[in-house]
């Protein structure tokens, strides 16, 4: 069988990434680090055929995926150009992630493509010396060997100095060629947005640290209304700020809606109001849909007010719902924050009447029931929600809804913004990308 002259590139996600948030972010965890994959992946295309001299075949990105389900991000690169994405376990150990069965899928794939002459050159870029025998074996049936680094931090060696030693050729992606498609996040709370009047409430939400006082306070709170109802033999409605919810994941580490309003709003402070009377001016951290916190006994459908709005999926033909799952997969990243907004987006663009704006804008913070879930299961489209532990992430949930109502201030903003002059006016369908003075 003759062998065919072009190149393969085999990624170890877990190494090219965490390196990169080592080398740019001071530490090895991949949620420190924005990666643009379409750029990081034209970027490997090119090195390797200036590298190797040969066309590309096809890049292989080897990661690991909780119970190997597709995330966000393997979503968009499964469906790049000349990409294929091979999944492994992603198990939690004693508080850390680790990747199981993506040193074999490369193994596999290492030695299968020498053995069939597939290839006249494979670029490998990972550090694990697990992966020596696959390399000697192509090595053997005549594959030359590229073997790539990314530029270790502080000087630290991230690769087998085996693997180093065996290889036919050695690179290193220094800081410039990673920077091109990778930057570090800017610390001080997740997708924080431009200041807006209502972005010091949503700051507040991201930005909030781990809740041990909230979390203690709570639990005061219940074993106070506890003691108070076993005193009392006459049936009396529950506090509502005592109450149990089902988003209160004691221990945790999480703080659920009311532990932070508590938190923020002080102590000595009187209580949460229940849902039946109006909501006093510092209560703005009602993030649960109106069925949710409606008062113990009281009626449970939804109220005559939010029941008129309409949702995404009643205003969404089957042509728009195509073009919606076709950007969801090539171009939304698949972050909470922008999640939100992609749904607000779309939710605005297709309202027949500015009327449910300007309704829905005057519910803030409180998302109707109806479209509250409809927000959280598009969500879950992109992994969001969906825990090995079946447990919702609070914060995920405060970053969704807040990038929801960001998009609705700007273009509710944007709707009661004076009109330009003429000779300055916007094309039509453009007012919804313009964002208010200040943002």
């Amino acid at each position: 069988m003759e062998r065919v002259d072009r190149c393969v590139v085999l990624v170890d996600a877990g190494y090219l990434l965490g390196a990169a948030a080592s080398l740019l972010a001071g530490e090895p965890a991949r949620s420190r680090i924005t990666v643009d994959h379409a750029a990081l992946i034209q970027g490997l295309r090119e090195r390797a055929e200036a590298d190797t001299e040969q066309p590309l075949l096809r890049i292989y990105w080897f990661d690991g995926a909780p119970d190997r389900v597709p995330q966000p991000e393997h979503r968009r690169l499964r469906v790049m150009s000349r990409v294929t994405v091979r999944l492994g376990a992603l198990t939690r150990s004693d508080g850390r992630w680790a990747q199981k069965g993506v040193d074999a899928a490369m193994h596999a794939e290492l030695t299968e493509l020498a053995r069939n002459r597939a290839c006249s050159d494979v670029v490998l870029v990972t550090g694990d010396g697990d992966l020596l025998p696959g390399l000697m074996s192509a090595k053997e049936h005549g594959v030359a060997v590229h073997l790539w680094a990314v530029q270790a931090a502080d000087g630290d060696y991230n690769q087998s100095e085996d693997l180093v030693a065996e290889a036919d050729e050695r690179r290193v992606l220094d800081r410039a060629w990673i920077t091109r498609a990778v930057r570090a996040k800017e610390t001080g709370g997740p997708c924080a947005p431009p200041p807006a009047a209502r972005n010091s409430e949503i700051a507040a939400i991201l930005s909030a640290p781990l809740p041990e006082a909230a979390l203690a306070a709570s639990a005061e709170r219940g074993s106070r209304a506890q003691a108070e109802a076993a005193r009392d033999d006459a049936p009396t409605a529950p506090d509502e700020s005592a109450a149990p919810t089902p988003n209160n994941h004691a221990g945790r580490g999480v703080p659920t809606p009311k532990d932070l309003a508590g938190t923020l709003r002080g102590p000595g402070t009187p209580p949460v109001q229940p849902a039946t009377q109006p909501p006093p001016a510092g209560a703005t951290l009602r993030w649960s849909s109106d069925r949710g916190w409606v008062e113990r006994g009281g009626p449970v459908g939804e109220p005559p007010e939010t029941a008129s709005l309409p949702t995404l999926a009643h205003l969404t033909s089957a042509e728009q719902r195509w073009a919606d799952r076709e950007e969801d997969i090539t171009t939304v990243g698949g972050d909470p924050f922008e999640v939100g907004q992609v749904f607000a987006r779309r939710w605005m663009e297709r309202l027949p009447e500015t009327v449910h704006l300007q309704k829905l804008s005057t519910m803030y913070p409180r998302v109707p029931h109806r479209i509250d879930g409809e927000l959280l299961r598009y969500a879950a489209r992109f992994g969001l929600l969906a825990h090995k532990d079946d447990q919702i992430d609070e914060h995920d949930r405060y970053a969704i809804r807040a990038g929801f109502w960001r998009e609705i201030d700007v273009r509710a903003a944007a709707e009661h913004a004076p009109p330009l002059p003429e000779k300055h006016a916007q094309p039509v369908g453009q007012e919804e990308r313009t964002a208010p003075a200040g943002d």
